[in-house]
């Protein structure tokens, strides 16, 4: 990977752009980053989750939407294992296959003789405007009536479509992470196949690979937080150097820089103890599933609890050292901003809000 593309001065032209850039999108084609887990026989990369998280993180570290979009393309494109075998004939390989979605239930798709017509509106598609693909849950109707499931909750099936299909909408205007593109779609009555539904469960792979065979919470969870810890490193580096290029003009006293040292120690220290946790739990998650081919619930807690460890403590180690940055962390131009306000936004993900 050319990691010179992804620097500080692209990625501010990323953030104007509002989308990432047309370099960058070609270097993730080359090296198959929204294809991580697909199996290496359709053209992906068949990395294992450790080894996925490790790139999504170095990501991040270099670009908070650049690693949240690779990640969640990633993650959408990870669907490969639960698509009817001919759909998936049909779509790989292809070196410039994206699949973009959401986790919203915004459709409904009513079942025909065919297949399903499909209406709706979705939010936070991270990736949408490059995408070959959307994916889209929907719940699911027949003959006018909803269509339950077995624990009398509305039946759910997520669904593929193609862009042409869907309008893509300019909804995407928060304070951080603005190169992800996160706009939101929709559609009205399209007809789509049977083929082209699906359903994320463990029993419902449609392919054996192992990556395939892992919940999709923990997955998720663990796929987010080593977003959130790449941007965390790259902020904390930045209010690192902000602070030395401050002490140079304003030379604080020894009770000053030790009280920052200080700070700076025990937030780097604190940091890499979640690190260790996240991937060990992960570590130990998928030999159990390489081993005896189910992960064991308390094992699956663990990756959950350490995923959201570590949400938690960036939240803390962050705002402990933000003021060392000075009006610096405020400028909206500056680098040190813009990673700031990309962490304030991706921390808010509903899926780690809580510490529980």
């Amino acid at each position: 990977m050319n990691s010179n593309l992804f620097d500080s001065t692209s990625a501010a032209q990323a953030e104007k752009l509002g989308s990432l850039l047309p370099e960058w999108i070609a270097e993730i084609e080359r090296e198959k980053l929204f294809q991580l887990f697909v199996p290496k026989r359709f053209g992906g990369l068949g990395l294992t989750l450790s080894q996925g998280l490790m790139v999504e993180e170095k990501l991040a570290k270099s670009d908070g939407s650049l690693g949240w979009t690779v990640t969640l393309c990633a993650g959408a494109l990870w669907f490969v294992g639960f698509l009817d075998q001919k759909l998936i004939k049909e779509i790989f390989p292809n070196p410039k296959l994206c699949f973009a979605g959401s986790g919203h239930v915004g459709g409904r798709a009513e079942k025909t003789e065919k297949g399903y017509r499909i209406s709706g509106h979705w939010n936070y598609a991270s990736g949408a405007l490059h995408a070959t693909h959307l994916t889209a849950n929907c719940e699911i109707w027949e003959n006018g009536k909803q269509v339950m499931d077995s624990k009398g909750e509305p039946m759910v099936h997520a669904f593929i479509l193609k862009k042409e299909e869907v309008k893509i909408l300019d909804s995407w205007h928060y304070m951080g992470m603005i190169a992800t593109g996160s706009y939101a779609f929709k559609c009205e009555d399209i007809d789509v196949p049977f083929q082209r539904a699906f359903q994320i469960l463990p029993e419902s792979a449609t392919l054996k690979d192992s990556i395939f065979q892992y919940p999709f919470l923990q997955l998720a969870e663990a796929t987010l937080a080593v977003n959130i810890l790449g941007i965390t490193l790259h902020l904390q580096e930045l209010i690192r150097e902000t602070f030395r290029k401050r002490n140079e003009k304003k030379h604080f006293s020894e009770k000053q820089l030790a009280y920052a040292n200080k700070h700076f120690e025990n937030t780097a220290v604190q940091l890499g103890e979640v690190k260790v946790a996240l991937y060990g739990a992960v570590e130990k998650s998928w030999s159990e599933l390489e081993r005896e081919g189910v992960i064991k619930d308390n094992t699956l807690q663990e990756v959950s609890n350490a995923s959201r460890a570590l949400v938690q403590v960036a939240r803390t180690c962050n705002a402990s050292i933000y003021p060392l940055a000075g009006f610096e962390a405020t400028k909206s131009d500056s680098e040190l901003n813009r990673v700031w306000r990309d962490f304030n936004t991706v921390s808010q993900h509903s899926l780690l809000t809580f510490p529980f």
